[in-house]
């Protein structure tokens, strides 16, 4: 527009001087004139066009592509945040040579001259980190007047992110009777969709031989989904289980221009949901006599012992008391295996931390837990209860009744009690015999052996606090022996009593031994009821 605007100037001042020296000569002042303005038009005029027509982005001028016509790409679309890639750019008509380029939204990127028909360009993460399109050109070397060696531009369309695949690790309740009435079905998990996804969330499927049902959703998190199971899914009409299997779909995410990026899928395992004939055990666990129910501080939750396909569990009952609106009442299992299964053998003895969230228990079953070693144990089950839905959560189960020092070998631990935050747990360590009870723990205090038979869970006890780190930050897991010496007495009774964790792990009340002597920091109660003090106040 500068030089524009100075032709226009001289064009003026040429055109004025014209006219000065047009009323000095004898010739009429509008013929003189006239053909001085017509000069000047034209001449603006061409120099106009020739400022409009200037140098574009590829330093060409601004007409009709003459370059060799591109008719394809490959891949035509990618999702967004992807790696690099290797984009091929076709021509049918040819016309390509060993110096054309490509051109991403007009800038030149690493190009491979393949043939006449075939251009190959590598188009960097950076292009394609958000969803979008672009456009896609070659240049090839040009020459003389109305030539540019531009090709048309074809649309490369960056689809958003799509859907993840998601993962099940567990369900509860794994099994119930034909004809049960409706319950709500928990599925544990990851790379759940929550329902204001744009894909519309994840769905989860009951799928029960050649029929497939949609399952109306309670609630989604990141890691867990609650669905209602209605009593018309319960179908058995023989005489023995059935399954039903349990999986998790994620809706692709809507692309754009109709890319295929959007991903989602079903989750590569599904679960099995036993149904079981009508009247079956199964249905309903009986309660386990003379066990004592743990319950969370506001009433809520109650974990509590039952039988189960000839076991004793460990299972939660969410009373919905004090909840919020919608939430409807349940039973969990808790004594279950990664993969959701009940134990393969007896659980016992529920302790739960205020807010119910942490359960622990001891079981004789093998598979709870990897690497566990045989006979009764302490567990540590985290339900996931009242964990933020913002962050990811998945039921769990981590062995208490372990230590580095090896005073637990040959043990069985039973009569867990969990602190108040769940972090502690303090349980009995039942061992066979005195002399193992005293090999099994070097760094004891020596004492007199008292006679007794090498007979099994003979009453040898220890008590033992576990520190899980659970909240806390740079902190190891490690087990504490609280008695002085491996075992105080052999048992009495058949009914042993295990020690009892105050909320903030401070103290440790304990039943059953001859002194205060035999515990740390230890006050008497009662007639063999002491008041033990932890030597680290947690």
């Amino acid at each position: 527009m500068e030089r524009f605007s100075t032709a226009v100037r001289v064009a003026a001042q040429r055109t004025q001087a014209s006219a000065t020296r047009s009323e000095k000569a004898p010739t009429p002042r509008c013929l003189a004139f006239a053909p001085s303005l017509f000069a000047a038009i034209a001449f603006i005029a061409i120099l106009a066009v020739a400022t409009l027509t200037g140098c574009n982005d590829y330093g060409n001028t601004f007409q009709n592509p003459t370059g060799a016509p591109i008719n394809f790409i490959s891949p035509s679309d990618v999702v967004a945040g992807g790696p690099d890639f290797t984009l091929t750019v076709t021509s049918s008509r040819g016309g390509f040579v060993a110096k054309t380029v490509v051109q991403w939204n007009g800038k030149t990127i690493p190009s491979m001259y393949v043939n006449a028909g075939t251009m190959t360009a590598t188009v960097a993460a950076a292009l394609i980190a958000k969803p979008g399109s672009a456009f896609v050109n070659t240049l090839s070397p040009h020459s003389g007047t109305g030539t540019n060696g531009l090709s048309n531009t074809l649309t490369f369309v960056i689809d958003p992110p799509g859907s993840p695949v998601p993962t099940i690790s567990s369900i509860s309740p794994n099994s119930a009777a034909a004809g049960s009435a409706s319950f709500t079905l928990t599925v544990n998990g990851g790379s759940f969709l929550q329902t204001s996804d744009p894909s519309g969330g994840s769905q989860v499927r009951w799928n029960l031989g050649s029929t497939q049902s949609t399952l109306p959703i309670v609630s989604i998190s990141s890691a867990q989904i609650t669905a209602t199971v209605d009593t018309t899914l319960l179908v058995n009409a023989s005489a023995q289980p059935v399954t039903a299997i349990v999986t998790v779909f994620n809706p692709p995410s809507p692309s754009s221009g109709g890319g295929t990026g959007g991903g989602g899928g079903t989750s590569a395992n599904g679960l099995p949901f036993t149904i079981t004939p009508a009247g079956s055990s199964m249905a309903k666990p009986r309660a386990v006599a003379e066990e004592t129910p743990a319950v969370s501080t506001e009433g809520r939750y109650v974990a509590y012992a039952a039988e189960q396909d000839g076991h004793s569990q460990i299972f939660v009952r969410d009373t919905c008391e004090g909840a919020p609106g919608g939430c409807q009442s349940r039973t969990t299992l808790v004594s279950a295996a990664v993969d959701g299964t009940a134990g393969n053998d007896d659980s016992k003895s529920p302790s739960m931390s205020s807010d119910g969230r942490y359960i622990a228990f001891s079981s004789a079953a093998t598979n709870l837990a990897v690497g566990a070693p045989s006979g009764r144990q302490i567990y540590l089950r985290d339900t996931c209860f009242g964990a933020s839905a913002a962050r990811s959560c998945a039921p769990s189960t981590q062995l208490i009744s372990s230590d580095s020092e090896g005073s637990l070998v040959g043990t069985e631990s039973i009569l867990p009690s969990v602190s108040a935050s769940g972090r502690f747990i303090a349980f009995l360590a039942v061992t066979p015999s005195h002399d193992v009870a005293t090999k099994s723990a070097p760094h004891a205090p020596q004492v007199q052996a008292k006679s007794s038979a090498a007979t099994t869970n003979s009453g040898f006890r220890q008590v033992f606090v576990r520190d899980t780190c659970l909240g806390a930050s740079n902190c190891t897991p490690k087990t504490t022996r609280i008695s002085l010496q491996p075992g105080d007495t052999t048992a009495g009774d058949a009914k042993p009593a295990g020690p009892a964790l105050s909320g903030s792990s401070h103290h440790i009340a304990i039943p059953g031994a001859n002194a205060a002597t035999v515990f740390t920091h230890s006050v008497p109660v009662d007639d063999k009821v002491f008041l033990a003090i932890t030597a680290q106040p947690q």
